[in-house]
Order: structure tokens, then sequence, then C-alpha cells
């Protein structure tokens, strides 16, 4: 029994960096900014992607928002491809803004040059169309 708890505890322990390095603390969930700009950069990369964006800012200086994103694997099961974004491509980028005011954000969606927008999640399939009443005849 003692051997038990001491795997457990040690299981636990171990388990706690993978925690802490997938906490969103250090975002606004219940905000969100919307900027547009330059993508400079699109890493696509694990454990997360993400999207450098020049935003020119209320006093005409350039800045780089980085916008965090989910990994690879769940970016391409809701559609994307390594190529779809592009260093040079305008785009509008909406995120989570961070808590402390720097210039990043937890992504949500982007809009490309072409119209397209895109998100971390999968397009929802539209719903069947219900059949006609047995007496609509």
């Amino acid at each position: 029994m003692k051997l038990l708890t001491i795997i457990g505890a040690a299981l636990l322990t171990l388990s706690l960096p993978l925690a802490a390095h997938h906490s969103m603390a250090g975002f606004e969930r219940t905000k969100s900014v919307t900027k547009t700009g330059t993508v400079k950069q699109f890493k696509w990369a694990n454990p997360h992607s993400w999207i450098e964006v020049e935003v020119v800012n209320d006093k005409g200086a350039t800045e780089i928002w980085n916008f965090e994103m989910t990994a690879p694997a769940q970016l391409i099961r809701a559609g994307w491809k390594s190529s779809s974004v592009k260093p040079g491509d305008k785009v509008s980028i909406t995120g989570r803004p961070q808590v402390n005011g720097e210039p990043g954000a937890l992504f949500v969606s982007v809009t490309t040059p072409d119209g397209k927008t895109l998100t971390e999640r999968p397009q929802q399939a539209a719903a069947p169309a219900a059949p006609p009443p047995a007496d609509a005849k």
C-alpha cells in the first residue's frame, strides 16, 4: 500500500509541469482583440503553432503580435494546411489578449486575403433536413 502511495505521488508530481504548460491563465478569456496586419511568420510546429503579425498601432509604430494556436494535428482537422497562411498575407486576426498587456493573444480566428475565415475547430456539418410529415401527400 505504501509503495502505491509513493508511485501515485511520483506520477502526480511528474504531471504538474505538463498541466502548467497548457495553462490559459495568461489570457483574458472573456475579451477579444482583432488586429489587421501582415503575416510575418506562420510557425507550423508542435506543441503549438503560432502566427506572427506585423500590426501598425495607434501611434503609427509597427508591433509584432504573436497569436498562439493549437497543434498542427488539430489544425488539420479544422481544415488547415501548413500553407494556409503565408508571410506577406494581409489578414484580420482575432484572439484572446494577454493579461499582461503585451502584444499577443490566444488564437480564435483569422480571415485570409481571399476572405476565408479559419478557426481551430472543424466546421460543423449542416444538420440533415427533417423528412416531411407522413401525411404531407
